[in-house]
């Protein structure tokens, strides 16, 4: 049993790595506090799910128009230093919330612009970090430290609603942003001790050009463009998310609270994969593993629309959400291990806007498909043309599948992969005065207040369980 348990292994190793780690617990405690407060504020303020409906669409196009070019910034300076700045803009948004809600200024434009800002902070960041994290572990250990940064978040999206509820309860808006920016202090203030970063070479300049140079080189490695095509093919396909509300009145003669019961198992699902995956480390098929994952996912999600039970369907939603911890975490590896640091980046930005639009496409998909046939008929559907189009791009690119990170090749990752050793302090330059942090996750697409919602992709690798899960 111990050894089901998530491999801390990267703790033991990398003062980096705890670093982060810590920070980004820190970070997460508040980021899930203002993502719940938000919507609600909003819906206390407009009494209207159009409006609510807006804090999504506020979150959704900075990430779409700063994820691509934000990996660009990330491969051009001290990703540290980067983090830092990041930070800073996020946590100074976070007082922004504070002021507007003790003032009670009341005003949909000024949190919409909040959510705006905060949300082009974070298209930067993200990249980033997922670009710093190779730099702080060995090769063989990316895999162990993806699923501790899952677990962070995916117990982030169960307790921070609890936690968001319990302090707007007891202190308003207010209390709950402050919380955010209390969370902010306290991370900068422990990684204040990590060196920079900066890309190898000394990275180059932010530009168009830059930009489209990482899309050639995702361009010319099958391997790598089908770590964010796999992705697609999940979340476009069988997003299951926008069918919850009709399963819960149709199928299971419930409410709101069912469709929150369905989102809960796709989201404990998760959790389970990030808490019990100490097993992931120790695959070295990391191609394979990531496809089976994938047709797990859609035959669970398929068979979803044939569940007659409630309990049938939380089961099949659990294990969805387990495979798809597998799947990011391999698919985050190996795009770890194989992009040069100096591109890490930029192949990153471009994941960033892969899991913005991926579940929010799927969502679409499956809407127009219940509407015209049945949520039955789109979930069956929607997991048949997952299972068949992964089936697809295997056969078409095999040397994804037979992707092998090998123990005797580890080592030698460290040249290609654009690793250092696991002290930072031996492998960048001397430690900078300042200090960087985990930035907080910006609000995303609302609910209803006490409903669920999807919140934007985490750390490295975030599953498509918790982009679909998590309650902002």
């Amino acid at each position: 049993m111990k050894e089901l348990l998530a491999d801390v292994t990267p703790l033991r190793r990398s003062p980096g790595f705890r670093r982060l780690f810590v920070g980004q617990c820190l970070t997460m405690v508040g980021s899930q506090v203002t993502q719940v407060a938000v919507p609600w504020q909003v819906y206390s303020v407009s009494h209207s799910s159009v409006a609510l409906g807006m804090v999504g669409l506020a979150a959704l196009l900075p990430i779409v128009v700063f994820g691509i070019y934000g990996g660009a910034i990330a491969d051009s300076m001290d990703r540290r230093r980067l983090i830092l700045i990041t930070s800073s803009g996020s946590a100074a948004v976070s007082v922004a919330l504070v002021v507007q809600a003790v003032a009670h200024a009341d005003s949909l434009w000024l949190l919409y612009t909040c959510v705006t800002v905060q949300a082009a902070f974070f298209a930067i960041d993200l990249p980033t970090r997922r670009a710093l994290l190779p730099r702080l572990v060995e090769p063989e250990d990316l895999p162990a430290a993806n699923a501790l940064l899952l677990l962070v978040f995916t117990v982030g999206i169960v307790g921070g609603p609890l936690a968001a509820g319990a302090t707007v309860s007891l202190g308003g808006y207010g209390a709950a942003y402050a919380v955010d920016v209390a969370c902010f202090v306290l991370a900068i203030t422990f990684i204040a001790g990590l060196p920079a970063v900066l890309p190898e070479g000394g990275g180059r300049r932010a530009d168009l050009s830059s930009v489209l140079e990482g899309i050639r080189y995702l361009k010319s490695r099958p391997v790598l463009w089908m770590c964010y095509v796999l992705d697609l093919n999940s979340t476009v396909f069988a997003m299951p998310t926008a069918l919850f509300p009709i399963l819960a009145v149709e199928r299971f003669h419930g409410g709101p609270e069912l469709a929150g019961y369905l989102s809960a198992a796709l989201a404990s699902g998760a959790f389970l994969g990030s808490m019990f995956g100490g097993w992931m480390p120790k695959v070295r098929r990391l191609g394979r593993a990531a496809l089976l994952a994938v047709l797990a996912w859609g035959i669970s999600l398929g068979a979803l629309g044939l569940a007659g039970s409630l309990w049938l369907a939380m089961l099949l939603l659990a294990v969805a959400g387990y495979a798809d911890t597998v799947s990011a975490v391999e698919r985050s590896s190996i795009l770890q291990h194989e992009t040069p640091d100096e591109l890490r980046g930029r192949t990153s930005g471009v994941l960033t806007v892969v899991g913005a639009g991926g579940p929010r496409l799927g969502d679409v998909r499956a809407g127009l498909v219940a509407a015209a046939c049945g949520p039955a008929v789109a979930a069956v559907a929607g997991g048949v043309a997952c299972v068949v189009g992964a089936l697809a791009l295997a056969k078409a690119v095999p040397e994804f599948t037979r992707y092998r990170m090998a123990e005797e090749a580890a080592g030698a990752g460290e040249a290609a992969a654009g690793t250092v050793p696991a002290d930072p302090a031996a492998r960048t330059a001397p430690a900078d005065p300042a200090a960087g942090t985990v930035p907080a996750t910006p609000p995303s697409a609302a609910a209803q207040p006490g409903g669920t919602k999807r919140s934007e992709p985490d750390g490295s690798g975030q599953t498509t369980a918790a982009r679909s899960s998590a309650t902002p």
